[in-house]
């Protein structure tokens, strides 16, 4: 008894196993997911080239116009360094990691403001062809009466 009882837990276990997998794969195979993935990766690449804008162009010319150095850090008590320069470092990165996004996500709105407006124009057409071609019929009926 205790033998097919197993079996029959194994054998839900394992259905629910393939539903549960199936419902996985079914997830990651949307494109959202696999957009969201590719932004990522992008994003992970595109801040490299942020960091080299901030660090290699950035923080040296404000280091040549106010004269004080972006990199800097504070002596504190046991040894220990405030690395202020990295702060700022970090914070102008994310300003312009945000700038990048927000322009981005203006021009993609923009895009498909513009692309929704022209499926609309294409239904409209198609539905004003619809329209005339049921009209045409209802005239041909009422002459056949």
């Amino acid at each position: 008894m205790a033998k097919i009882a197993n079996k029959e837990n194994l054998s839900k276990m394992k259905e629910k196993g393939t539903g549960f997998f199936a419902e996985f794969k079914e997830f990651i195979m949307r494109g959202n997911v696999m957009d969201m993935a590719i932004g990522v990766i992008i994003g992970g690449a595109f801040q490299g080239i942020v960091s080299a804008l901030t660090e290699d162009f950035i923080n040296p010319l404000i280091n040549g116009i106010g004269g004080a150095s972006i990199g800097g850090k504070i002596k504190i008590y046991g040894g220990q360094y405030i690395k202020y320069g990295d702060f700022i470092t970090a914070v102008i990165n994310f300003i312009i990691m945000a700038l990048v996004l927000f322009v981005l996500l203006k021009v993609v709105n923009k895009l498909m403001t513009v692309r929704k407006k022209e499926e609309a124009k294409e239904e409209e057409a198609k539905r004003s062809e619809e329209a005339e071609l049921l009209t045409e019929i209802r005239d041909l009926l009422k002459k056949s009466k």
